[in-house]
């Protein structure tokens, strides 16, 4: 099918909340397909996504899941880029965002959100490749953005480090929500639980020599942390690391105020 940037003769367009597109939820005009309006396509989208990954993810399959013809939903959408864009912006709606008026101390509500983002990642592992290939201007996307920004304004940085500390923070939980993530996803296409994935494949690696020491070291390390399960391995771990930026910031802060 020729893409609708084809057909117009422009470029590859920046983002579906531009030029008015997001806007259009009732379809074309006359003569749409009946029983279908955006919210239903996108929710259908973020189920097949969930559901089967994003490499087999195509309108065509969207469009069998719908019961209705490829054709029909592009009454509704440009493109899959268009589709998969509010995919994105639907599931950043899911969160519980702390209110950064409350009387809350910062520490609490960065946490939350922290905890919010990992999970959110977790839960739909096709959000990362996603959440850096689309601008991400969605209004459910800038309302977080928004109160992350108000929270790390919060903890009392200069201006100057608050988007530094945003990364630290945020980049952080990225990272490690997509690899648990996708740990996730590979335990359940091995069709085990996330412990026995686990014991499988550290017995499986350490019959190879050139990792035995490594992994030797790994297993003290890990033995001293603490956790009889993956997910209180991964939980430990999390909490730990989020505190250390934690205490970072606020080294940062007493910083500033010296200076």
């Amino acid at each position: 099918m020729v893409r609708a940037d084809q057909r117009s003769g422009r470029g590859a367009r920046s983002s579906v909340w531009l030029e008015g597109r997001a806007a259009r939820r009732g379809g074309r005009g006359g003569g749409q397909p009946s029983g279908l309006d955006r919210e239903r396509i996108t929710g259908a989208t973020v189920r097949l996504l969930d559901a089967e990954g994003l490499d087999r993810f195509s309108m065509r399959r969207l469009a069998a899941e719908l019961q209705v013809t490829a054709m029909s939903v592009y009454w509704y959408v440009d493109t899959k880029d268009d589709l998969l864009e509010l995919a994105l912006d639907a599931v950043f709606g899911e969160p519980a965002l702390p209110d950064p008026a409350a009387d809350e101390d910062w520490r609490d509500q960065l946490r939350a959100l922290a905890r919010e983002y990992r999970a959110l990642l977790v839960r739909h592992p096709w959000l990362s490749p996603l959440a850096g290939r689309y601008l991400n201007i969605g209004p459910n996307a800038l309302a977080f953005s928004q109160v992350m920004q108000q929270v790390v304004r919060k903890t009392g940085l200069p201006a100057r480090g608050l988007t530094g500390a945003i990364s630290a923070v945020f980049q952080f939980v990225y990272g490690y929500g997509t690899i648990e993530g996708h740990f996730f996803a590979r335990v359940a296409s091995a069709g085990m639980t996330p412990d026995e994935y686990h014991r499988h494949a550290m017995s499986e690696v350490t019959r190879s020599p050139d990792a035995a020491e490594v992994i030797g070291e790994s297993a003290r390390v890990m033995e001293a942390r603490g956790g009889d399960t993956v997910e209180e391995m991964m939980e430990r771990d999390f909490t730990f690391a989020l505190d250390l930026l934690v205490a970072g910031i606020e080294a940062m802060v007493a910083r500033a105020r010296e200076d």
